[in-house]
């Protein structure tokens, strides 16, 4: 009986996989004629499957030529439109192509799933007419996005507070790197908003509500040490970003010493986030194994999901001096029964000027015993070798880190652990 179990789960597994695999045929037959006009066709560019013909509805205008020159060409798979339906991100990967420098793989992103972009489509329509349907480009002109025309010097806080993660509690001086640096325009480099054209305006307002990704990604550039993705343009509604590599989550089984490396740099993400010398503090609030990339030759973290990141200025909480801002905040640990589960309050994100969130959400979600992913758990840092085991002192860390015992317990141990796992890294060597 004990044997005739396993060998009936057996037989299931393997008549799943054979029904799958007749279901995807079956697919590919119905499809045969999209089938072959996709690997004909270079979609992207085609005005209306890239929602060109929605600006100044969509994200920018800079990549267009490229686009339009076939320059972007999907990779195989993503050729393949049947298989949008397990594409619920729209993320995609793509050949970008030089004639001097030739090609280079890059991401390409919708910002959004199929439905929040036909959400946002009502939305407009409802501000401006009333109704769930209208002509996008001319409703642009009656909403809130258009409210800010050329005569308004600047892009002030009163007037996109709360729109994103981005500009939960914006200041001033946010804003004004937000605008100069602001890549789908000719003339970027100014902080005024009104030397921008009334279409590019719509467009930075238009990505600052739906999904401020792109924003952050010129905001903090890579260029200048940023942890995250390069931005390279986009075209109606989709953005461009360099590839970094294959996700986190892709080396939770990697050697020890190669583990200990990408922990160590997770650790410096989170210290580089909380305190760097511009006084921003950029709070990671959706923290996983697949909003990580490691670089494949220079093994480099990177964060290539930025949409949702609050941004702190510190400069602004020490000038304004909210109820307690000068007292060190804990982020509270809460166990949970889902995935990359996350305790915060973005308003004390925002009033303090000294906060553990990006330590406690490394350590929660991604390297201590509690960090579960696809049905996974032990974190990034699962099965130490023998001798660290017995030694007890990265355990103890963690754990201190993730779910702290003592008051302020976790910015010494996120401390610690860094020294902890540099330590470790040289031994690995």
């Amino acid at each position: 009986m004990l044997r005739f179990i396993p060998l009936k789960f057996g037989r299931l597994y393997r008549c799943l996989k054979l029904l799958l695999v007749v279901g995807l045929f079956v697919v590919l037959l119905m499809n045969t004629h999209n089938l072959f006009a996709s690997f004909q066709k270079n979609e992207l560019a085609d005005r209306r499957f890239i929602n060109l013909n929605k600006c100044p509805a969509c994200f920018g205008t800079s990549w267009c030529r490229k686009f339009m020159n076939g320059q972007v060409s999907f990779e195989t798979w993503g050729r393949l439109r049947f298989l949008d339906m397990f594409n619920v991100k729209n993320v995609y990967f793509a050949q970008y192509g030089e004639p001097r420098e030739g090609t280079r793989r890059v991401v390409l992103k919708r910002l959004g799933s199929n439905q929040e972009l036909a959400d946002i489509d009502q939305k407009i329509c409802k501000r401006a007419t009333g109704r769930p349907r209208c002509d996008l480009i001319q409703a642009m002109y009656k909403t809130e996005f258009a409210r800010l025309n050329g005569d308004v010097r600047l892009l002030t806080p009163d007037v996109v507070e709360g729109w994103s993660d981005l500009v939960h509690c914006p200041s001033q001086r946010l804003l004004d790197r937000v605008v100069r640096r602001y890549a789908e325009t000719k003339d970027s480099g100014s902080f005024l908003l009104k030397n921008l054209k009334d279409t590019e305006r719509m467009q930075l307002l238009m990505t600052l509500a739906f999904n401020p990704e792109p924003l952050v990604l010129q905001s903090f550039p890579s260029d200048e040490g940023w942890p995250f993705a390069k931005y390279l343009g986009a075209c109606g509604r989709m953005v461009a970003v360099n590839y970094v590599g294959e996700e986190l989550w892709s080396f939770y089984n990697a050697p020890w010493g190669k583990r200990v490396d990408l922990a160590k740099q997770l650790m410096d993400i989170a210290e580089q986030l909380t305190n760097n010398d511009f006084d921003f503090a950029l709070y990671l609030l959706d923290v996983s194994f697949d909003n990580f990339a490691v670089g494949p030759r220079d093994g480099k973290v990177i964060v290539v999901d930025a949409e949702n990141i609050v941004v702190a200025d510190k400069r602004l909480i020490k000038q304004n001096k909210p109820e307690n801002y000068d007292v060190w905040y804990e982020s509270k640990f809460e166990e949970c029964d889902k995935e990359a589960c996350l305790s915060f309050s973005k308003d004390v994100l925002c009033s303090r000027v000294t906060v553990d969130h990006n330590y406690y959400a490394v350590c929660q979600n991604l390297l201590s015993r509690y960090a579960t992913w696809r049905g996974s758990t032990g974190g990034l840092l699962h099965d130490p070798p023998a001798d660290v085991a017995k030694d007890g002192r990265l355990e103890t860390l963690l754990d201190e880190c993730a779910n702290p015992k003592k008051r302020y317990g976790r910015f010494q141990a996120a401390k610690e652990l860094r020294d902890y796992l540099t330590q470790l890294g040289n031994g690995a060597r």
